[in-house]
């Protein structure tokens, strides 16, 4: 073993990272590795341990800027979890107007691509062990998806050893069609291996249960085959039905959930996140209770909850500091003018997390709603029916959230989402829906799909990517349109409609100009602009597009 290659490329493996000001050159961010000694290195599972947290950090990264950008600028915008609350920032995503340092990070920081890669190519070097590459090749699909899910077609069957990007794109189709064949394979190695667990040390996912990561890579298969329910109906449903009509077959208990804790000194990176710019003490030297700066609870996802009366709320977030008659929980109305922090802003309810909390890759309710869409809508074969999985879904996020109450909350049938009443006064607007909790058989496809995204779209709260791709796919849940003050896109994106993905690094166009327009050519006519729907973005009557209607 190459004991000086390793400890180069633990460079890229670092689990620890920088705290410092999201509005700082994201291209600069860096970090040293942990300090390891040889004997450490030689040590049971700890290179391989080494190499697949390395590869796990391209899922949500340990680096605390990135996550910002991923998770809660990005993904937690435009999926309607978080709202921005930092009046100083000028060009954002959600307000359609990012500076090319917002939109490059899941293509061009160092923490996602080419973490992934070099630890990739790190784990072929430390062992000869295909089970080990097998789950090496299930993590990596994890967080690889997430990418073409924001721009489209990306380099990937191409990408070299240490994750360079001057390379092809492939379609956004062919990327998903690898990584079915991908985890297909994986599956394939890891199925004549399920008595044989590899080293807990290693593996902080699952602690080598081989069965679980036959899980993971059959949900995964499911959620991909649900994105191109409308691309390729006939691949996506070939594809959910072997996921779950699988020997072992995908995640059905929260014992089954992909979860990573094995953070940096920063902890978990959403929390770090959500808490720059934090106001703690009052003028009057009182406290703070909503614990959230840069990033906010969003108006959408709270005005859900509170109309539903969710008992997750408390789980969720923190209770606003709007006094009565405000409610308990008062989100923030993302794509406004985003009021001063110190004056007004920081009263909305925050991000209930702390800074040893677990980050969500895919969970069993996930995987529940998954089902339940596939049967009602589709007419898949998932071994269930549409009733039975929709309130499985709702029950095992209840758990998850450690909530009782699941029983009563699936049966009510009167509760609709709720309006928003915004206290500071400006942003108000009516509820967006009137889907009520209680599966309807007699409802018709359309609503079914709405009950259906709206609870999944609870229970997967911060998974905001995960969210915005649903969103953009099916239209729902109904999220609160950006305000016209707030859009400041010139007119190149439309208030109701949003963002459909984002823009390619500037420098591709310069860097990599032949593959790059290459790849512009594969989007349509509409080119490289955060308005042009992907391939998944098919529906015909996506309600985006064709009008909310309650």
């Amino acid at each position: 073993m190459d004991i000086n290659m390793i400890k180069r490329s633990l460079v890229i493996a670092a689990a620890a990272a920088l705290f410092m000001s999201c509005t700082a050159n994201y291209m600069d961010i860096n970090r040293n590795p942990y300090g390891v000694t040889d004997d450490e290195m030689q040590r049971d599972g700890y290179a391989v341990r080494a190499a697949l947290i390395g590869i796990a950090n391209g899922v949500i990264s340990p680096d605390v800027n990135t996550t910002q950008f991923t998770e809660c600028l990005l993904g937690g915008t435009m999926g309607g979890y978080l709202a921005d609350a930092n009046s100083g920032w000028a060009n954002t995503i959600s307000n359609y107007n990012p500076t090319d340092n917002w939109t490059n990070v899941f293509m061009k920081s160092s923490w996602i691509i080419p973490t992934v890669y070099a630890n990739y190519r790190l784990l072929h070097q430390v062992t000869d062990d295909q089970v080990i590459w097998a789950v090496g090749d299930i993590v990596k699909v994890a967080a690889m998806h997430r990418v073409a899910d924001t721009y489209g077609p990306i380099p990937y069957s191409k990408i070299g050893q240490n994750g360079e990007i001057n390379v092809p794109y492939d379609s956004q189709m062919d990327v998903y069609k690898t990584m079915f064949n991908e985890l297909d394979s994986a599956i394939d190695i890891l199925m004549p291996e399920r008595q044989n667990n590899f080293s807990p040390s290693a593996d902080v996912i699952y602690g080598g249960i081989i069965d679980n990561w036959i899980k993971l890579a059959n949900s995964l298969k499911l959620r991909l085959a649900m994105r191109i329910s409308y691309a390729d109906p006939v691949l996506s449903k070939e594809m959910a039905e072997e996921a779950v009509r699988h020997e072992v077959g995908v995640m059905t208990s929260n014992a089954d959930n992909a979860v990573f804790s094995s953070w940096g000194t920063d902890g978990n990176t959403i929390n770090r996140s959500v808490e720059y710019n934090m106001v703690t003490v009052h003028d009057d030297g009182s406290a703070c209770i909503t614990q959230s700066g840069d990033s906010h609870a969003a108006a959408d996802i709270i005005s859900y909850m509170n109309g539903y009366q969710d008992p997750r709320r408390s789980a969720y977030f923190t209770q606003s500091e709007w006094p009565a008659p405000a409610d308990t929980y008062v989100g923030m109305r993302r794509g406004i003018v985003v009021p001063n922090h110190n004056t007004v802003g920081h009263q909305y309810s925050g991000v209930n997390i702390g800074v040893d909390s677990p980050a969500y890759w895919m969970t069993a309710a996930e995987v529940a709603f998954l089902e339940a869409e596939a049967v009602a809508v589709f007419n898949y074969d998932m071994g269930t029916d549409a009733r039975s999985a929709y309130e499985r879904g709702i029950s095992l996020s209840f758990e998850q959230w450690g909530v009782t109450g699941a029983e009563q909350y699936m049966a009510d049938n009167v509760l609709t989402p709720g309006a928003y009443n915004d206290p500071a006064g400006s942003n108000s607007i009516a509820a967006q829906s009137s889907v009520t909790i209680a599966w309807d058989d007699d409802a018709s496809v359309e609503k079914k799909q709405e009950r259906i995204i709206i609870q999944k779209w609870i229970a997967n709260w911060l998974l905001g990517n995960e969210a915005w791709a649903d969103w953009r796919r099916t239209g729902y849940p109904h999220l609160f349109p950006c305000t016209d003050a707030g859009n400041k896109s010139g007119g190149l994106v439309d208030n109701v409609q949003g963002a459909r993905r984002m823009e390619y690094p500037d420098d591709e166009a310069t860097s990599n100009t032949v593959n790059y327009n290459a790849a512009v050519d594969m989007l349509g006519g509409n080119g490289d602009v955060m308005a042009t729907r992907l391939e998944f973005d098919c529906k015909s009557n996506n309600p985006a597009y064709t009008g909310y209607g309650n």
